[in-house]
Formats: structure tokens, C-alpha cells, sequence
């Protein structure tokens, strides 16, 4: 089962590095990983995209990261309403006289070209990662030569509070 977990951290270097490593101990995949600062100076937020055989196995995730002491939050968001984003860059094999196929493509899924070269483009496409995995697979047959993508950013919808408790720590 897919749990998309957030985390509420220190900035400090070898947070990241600690909170791969449980998972990695513990034998969880990590399907994705997304970092960025918060709207707190010193606080960043992880989304991490995992996947899980049970429900206590997820409880037991939660309850490890609760005990580092760089994290300030955890939050599973999988069972709430969430927003969920995804972004990727696609760089496609693109001869001229098969880019108006591929820009027909392109519309329909809001994605932009942000780049053309002699024999290709790099298509720039947000959205859930069911969109981007169907685009994905419109697009293969023109040959794909690279794909990079940022992995899962995700909050819960509207007003909805976050469950995970917050620890009280101060920032140093």
C-alpha cells in the first residue's frame, strides 16, 4: 500500500541522510523524496512517497521517525484529501516535421515546451503522477531521451489540520 508521509524537519546537514536510513533498515523503498525549505527559516518539509505491506508497518515507520530528533512533525496524509504535485522535465526525440503531433499532445495535458533543440524538445509537465505517467507513455513512441521528475510535494486540502503532533523544540 502507497503512504505518502510529511515531515516537518531541522534544517541541519545529515537530516536527509538519517531519515533514508531508517527507512533503508527497516527494509522500506522509497518511491519518492521531495526537499525544500518551509515558511519557517530553519524548518524544512520532506514528502516521501513509500510503500508498505500493512497498516502496522506504517504505524511503526511513523512511530520511528518520531523518535529523531531533527524531525519535528510526522504526518501521514495518505487517508486524508490532499493535493498532490509532481513535476517533471521530458526530453523527447523531436524531428520538425513531427512536432505539431507532439504539440498537439502536449496541450490537452496543460504540460510547455521549455526548450527546443535541433532533434528534440524538453517538455516541462505538473499534475498528479497518474497524469504524468499517462503523458509518459503518449509520448514514447517519438523516443525519450531523458526524464527527470521531482517526486510527490503534497499538503492536505483546504482547511483540514495536519494530525501529526508536533514536538516542542526551539530553533538553535
Amino acid at each position: 500500500m502507497k503512504r505518502i508521509i510529511c515531515l516537518t524537519v531541522m534544517n541541519r546537514p545529515g537530516v536527509l541522510n538519517r531519515i533514508t536510513n531508517l527507512f533503508s533498515k527497516r527494509n522500506f523503498n522509497i518511491e519518492s523524496i521531495s526537499v525544500g525549505h518551509s515558511e519557517q527559516e530553519g524548518i524544512s518539509r520532506i514528502t516521501c512517497t513509500v510503500h508498505v505491506d500493512n497498516e502496522e508497518a506504517a504505524e511503526q515507520i511513523a512511530k520511528q521517525l518520531n523518535k529523531q530528533i531533527d524531525i519535528l512533525k510526522v504526518n501521514d496524509i495518505s487517508g486524508q484529501q490532499i493535493v498532490a504535485r509532481e513535476l517533471a522535465l521530458i526530453k523527447v526525440l523531436s524531428l520538425p516535421q513531427a512536432r505539431s503531433e507532439l504539440y498537439s499532445l502536449i496541450e490537452p495535458f496543460r504540460a510547455s515546451v521549455i526548450d527546443v533543440g535541433k532533434d528534440s524538445l524538453v517538455i516541462q509537465i505538473t499534475g498528479e503522477s497518474e497524469k504524468i505517467e499517462a503523458f509518459i507513455e503518449l509520448v514514447k513512441p517519438y523516443g525519450i531521451k531523458e526524464i527527470a521528475r521531482t517526486g510527490t510535494t503534497a499538503f492536505t486540502r483546504g482547511s483540514q489540520r495536519s494530525q501529526g503532533q508536533p514536538k516542542n523544540y526551539s530553533i538553535v
